[in-house]
């Protein structure tokens, strides 16, 4: 009891000191727990939408059915006969059976302005045929249904999002054409939206639109009468239907539409919960640093509680109680913060076109239990040391201090730069040993350990380096100021302990930053130099619905100042290997014209040859795993059920950043045994200048070709390159959004030392104005002390971070991104940022202490 009232006096006494530490564990905290009910409430969100929406029983076409596999590779979707929807609404017990049909592989246009009027992320864009079943997700709520060609129906969402309404025109972009149709009717959902855009048609018009054919439905699904149990209705239908089809009670339904998307919040919680972990662990050296320092302040105190009675084992315990406190104290705030973070998800969200209502906001038991878990632990763990060498002070030692120790002693520096060197060593090898890897997973294993052990190990030597670094710093830096300068950094170098402990935490996030950089760099110059070597074609043509219609094709090879146009296919095939075994794959069926479009280095053999010759190549991945050499034959059984037995002519190198480990087929090869009715659409086209001069006239011909069809998309190779360099970007921002946290608590850890240890230094200050140093100087030196740490957690940062991208990029170089790129621009911009970030951490402390009174100060103990 004691123990606990003197904690008490002592937490509450320091709160102020506390503050900062507290804010760290609120940060770490509420990222958590704001994950944990964001991804919770999504969650809920799709449980209940699958489990209000699915029928009792669902059909679906098996998709090795040759006419099935060969609709998924021209972006049609399979379907099964209308006379399935009959058999299955003729089993007993089956009150009703609807046949339904849909597919994704749509884009839908305001013609108004040639717009896209569905999600261009996240969320599809789904049309199918409107039929009211007993829990359809949509309810007609204005207008009339579709009924008809040219006719289509809105979800309320979507036609508020486009200030679309009845009577309005849309055109409907599908793998079969484009066609234009009038609003008729808007539909809302009863359930949440999870951001989808919809679009309605009759059954026969979506039909012909969607499969191109009448007669044909993509899955069924029927309700029971209530006499026969949703695995009874399963088994009695799979009977009379036979082989063939996939079915699905309700609650197997709705699990693997669960499934589906709960893979992807899946990853996106893990990969915020593992910021929060870096954040947490920057948050650990704040807050060692505080009861570090509290307890060096607290000597004399801790003597006399000594002296007095006081166990070792009390004095340990009443540090770990107060770290207890701040930990209940943080956690509490934090698991509030992170409901507001959960809230303001959603919202990122609902303006990203998914729609969350806050009032469905999920908060489980689990995860205030969580961040609790996570805030107390965190405490614990960060004063853990610092209450040991609390409990090691004798009474008669602190009596004779006159606080503010914490001095380390020279055989405990020795024996950690030591331990600090060995573990840096290891992990610079298994950097190297990263880097010089012939296997991908090899090379992961040893990237990861290596990272791990110099993180752990430039901790470690932390006080080592700011030994050397911030005197390098210092001089470089703090030089123009004189006296000032030389104070700032002997103020620095006072304590290389605590120092090293505060610029390690920014060192983390930093560190992360370069690394990625590096990375991203990297991939960037790599990709566009091998534009630069391997892509011959002027123009790459693409679309969003998947696949090409004949008359895309059509007015692509029709446009003037074209050399050649390549058409590109996906052929789904089964290959008999010479050992014996089967592999099912997925050949690039192309014209000839393909060589010149991208030159694919070989380890064996010429790519031409398998075009003109008839034959097949293959990736050196896949040679190598089934002993494949130039000149052995794979039989290949292509759509439709037909086997020919084709010859390897190209075995192609995996160094290579596009279509690595494609296997080529020319079309005329490819056509000789696949039926035409079965032969899939074009999902690429590449097409050359027939005048290298005249690029750029040949580049607006193409556009205008396809300005009618709003899902082509033509890029040059100029533009191929920007975009992959904004994917990259875009991907970097969002993890440098995601790492701010961490750095933000390393900026709060930079001022809460200097605050700490302008308390530490009172009387030396009072002392330092006696004798004639001005507020402003006083100011300037807390300010430069500041800066010099920030830029000595900058260098070590971004050298290791750099360290760790080049390593990455070696590893990448397997798969074909062989260009280094060091961002100097960003390591640059950092550096200096880090600078700022010094001065700005600066400016409270530097404020408070020149506010002080001397004699005050001066008579501080």
């Amino acid at each position: 009891m004691i123990v606990l009232k003197t904690s008490l006096r002592n937490f509450f006494a320091h709160k102020g000191r506390m503050a900062l530490s507290a804010i760290a564990v609120l940060l770490s905290v509420a990222f958590v727990c704001g994950t944990l009910v964001f991804t919770d409430t999504v969650n809920a969100t799709f449980d209940r939408l699958f489990n209000t929406t699915a029928s009792d029983l669902t059909v679906k076409p098996n998709s090795d059915d040759a006419g099935n596999q060969q609709r998924s590779a021209g972006a049609r979707p399979a379907t099964l006969p209308a006379s399935v929807v009959q058999k299955v609404a003729a089993q007993p017990g089956v009150k009703t059976a609807f046949g339904t049909v849909e597919s994704t592989s749509v884009t839908v246009v305001d013609p108004e302005n040639d717009t896209n009027i569905g999600p261009t992320s996240g969320a599809p864009t789904i049309a199918t045929n409107w039929e009211v079943t007993p829990n359809a997700a949509l309810k007609l709520t204005s207008g009339q249904a579709p009924h008809g060609p040219g006719q289509a129906m809105l979800d309320a969402d979507t036609a508020n999002k486009a200030r679309l309404g009845i009577g309005d025109d849309i055109k409907v972009v599908t793998a079969l054409g484009t066609f234009t149709q009038k609003i008729t009717g808007i539909a809302t959902f009863q359930t949440t939206n999870p951001g989808a855009a919809m679009v309605f048609m009759d059954t026969p018009t979506a039909q012909r639109e969607l499969l191109g054919s009448t007669g044909e439905f993509t899955s069924v699904q029927a309700y029971g009468d209530g006499t026969r149990s949703d695995d009874q209705l399963k088994a009695e239908a799979a009977s009379a239907l036979g082989h063939g089809y996939t079915l699905q009670t309700k609650a197997e339904a709705a699990a693997d539409d669960k499934s589906s998307v709960g893979s992807f919040l899946n990853v996106m919680k893990y990969a915020m919960l593992g910021f929060a972990g870096i954040a947490v662990l920057v948050g650990v050296f704040l807050i060692a640093n505080t009861f570090s320092m509290l307890v060096a302040q607290r000597t004399r105190e801790i003597g006399l509680m000594r002296a007095i009675g006081a166990s070792r084992k009390q004095v340990n315990r009443s540090v770990l109680t107060e770290a207890v406190l701040l930990g209940v104290v943080g956690s509490a705030l934090g698991i509030g913060g992170g409901i507001g973070i959960a809230v303001g998800l959603m919202q990122l969200m609902n303006s990203m076109g998914m729609h969350l209502d806050t009032s469905e906001l999920t908060i489980k038991w689990t995860t205030p239990v969580a961040g609790a878990t996570v805030g107390v632990i965190v405490t614990l763990v960060s004063a853990y040391l610092p209450s040991r060498r609390a409990a090691k002070v004798s009474p008669m030692a602190a009596l004779r201090e006159s606080g503010g120790g914490g001095q380390a002693t020279a055989r405990s520096t020795v024996v950690r730069s030591a331990i600090g060197l060995i573990i840096t060593g290891t992990g610079a090898a298994a950097l190297v040993a990263a880097g010089a890897a012939k296997a991908a997973g090899t090379g992961s294993a040893f990237l990861g350990f290596g990272v791990l052990l110099t993180l752990i190990g430039f901790i470690v030597i932390g006080p080592l380096l700011a030994a050397g670094v911030v005197r390098v710093l210092g001089t470089v830096t703090l030089r123009p100021f004189g006296s000032i300068g030389r104070m700032a950094q002997r103020n620095a170098l006072r304590n290389p302990r605590r120092t090293g402990a505060t610029a390690a935490a920014l060192m983390i996030g930093l560190a992360l930053v370069a690394g990625l950089s590096v990375v991203g760099s990297s991939m960037v110059a790599s990709a566009s130099d091998q534009i630069n070597k391997s892509v011959g074609a002027d123009f790459i043509i693409q679309t969003t619905t998947g696949a090409f219609t004949p008359d895309i094709v059509k007015a692509v090879k029709s446009t003037p100042g074209l050399g050649h146009v390549t058409e590109y296919k996906e052929l789904p095939v089964t290959l008999a290997l010479p050992d014996g075994g089967k592999s099912k794959q997925v050949l690039s069926g192309t014209d000839a014209s393909y060589v010149q479009d991208l030159r694919q280095p070989v380890v064996a053999g010429t790519v031409l040859d398998a075009y003109t010759r008839g034959g097949i190549t293959v990736g050196e991945s896949f040679a190598d795993s089934h002993r494949l050499e130039v000149g052995d034959a794979l039989g290949v059984t292509f759509l439709g059920g037909r086997t020919a037995q084709l010859k390897i002519y190209a075995i192609t190198s995996k160094s290579t950043a596009f279509d690595n480990g494609a296997m080529y087929v020319g079309l005329d090869t490819a056509a000789r045994y696949i039926p035409a009715q079965l032969m899939p659409q074009d999902v690429m086209l590449f097409a050359t200048s027939a005048d290298s001069k005249n690029t750029q006239t040949a580049y607006t011909a193409l556009k205008v070709a396809v300005h009618d069809y709003p899902q082509v998309q033509v890029r040059d190779q100029a533009d191929y390159k920007t975009l992959l360099q904004n994917q990259i970007g875009q991907m970097l921002n969002l993890v440098y959004g995601l790492l701010a946290l961490a750095i933000i608590v390393a900026v709060l850890g930079v001022v809460n030392t200097l605050a700490l240890s302008v308390v530490e230094r009172t009387r030396e200050i009072g002392l330092m104005r006696a004798i004639g140093l001005s507020r402003r100087q006083l100011r300037r030196m807390i300010r430069l002390e500041s800066v010099v740490i920030a830029l000595f957690g900058a260098v070590i940062g971004l050298g290791l971070g750099m360290g760790w991208g080049t390593a990455a990029q070696k590893l990448l170089a397997l798969q074909g991104l062989g260009t280094l790129a060091i961002p100097w621009s960003t390591i640059t911009a950092v550096f200096i940022g880090a600078a700022v970030v010094g001065l700005l951490a600066a400016l409270a402390p530097a404020f408070r202490a020149s506010r002080m009174n001397v004699l005050n100060a001066i008579a501080t103990e």
